[in-house]
């Protein structure tokens, strides 16, 4: 029983070096890849990539025009009272001025002014205050009145909707 006591040691001792070495070997292999994947890296953005663009910062001149000119229509102020479930009216007045590429095209859209407006008015009444909470609401707003006025101008075309002034009371 002694020696079979001894040979179990003796096999245990055995199987752990050899586990211990397998497992030395193993973090020696995943070291080296790690280092040959590292210096490949390295090399490629050293070598072979290619060196960025410089950027070349226009210079600043005060007398120097944008590069896209445009051309700015305000429309009359409006006033129109909100949709609203309760008793107290609430208005919401408004100043917008529309983007054009050309004061031609501002020739184009005055003999539809009227349309424009109208079309602004119904949908404007229609509102809650609730529709004009944040950012999102005021965005929703100006795409809405920009389809809206692009529609009744066809085939002039509107590039933005500019607020000068939005007021809810």
């Amino acid at each position: 029983m002694a020696e079979e006591a001894e040979n179990v040691d003796g096999e245990g001792a055995e199987e752990e070096g050899r586990g211990g070495g397998k497992k030395k070997l193993i973090i020696i292999i995943a070291l080296a890849l790690v280092v040959l994947l590292g210096g490949g890296a390295a090399a490629y953005f050293l070598f072979f990539n290619e060196p960025a663009a410089e950027v070349v910062e226009p210079e600043n001149d005060p007398d120097a025009e944008p590069e896209a000119k445009a051309y700015f229509l305000d429309l009359p102020e409006m006033t129109v009272n909100l949709n609203s479930k309760n008793r107290r009216a609430q208005y919401l007045r408004v100043k917008i001025a529309l983007e054009l590429v050309s004061e031609e095209q501002a020739a184009k859209i005055e003999p539809f002014l009227p349309r424009v407006l109208d079309a602004f008015q119904v949908y404007l009444r229609e509102l809650r205050t609730s529709d004009l909470e944040g950012s999102a609401g005021l965005f929703r707003l100006k795409r809405e009145l920009q389809k809206r006025i692009n529609d009744a101008v066809y085939p002039v075309k509107v590039n933005d909707i500019l607020f000068k002034e939005i007021l809810i009371q």
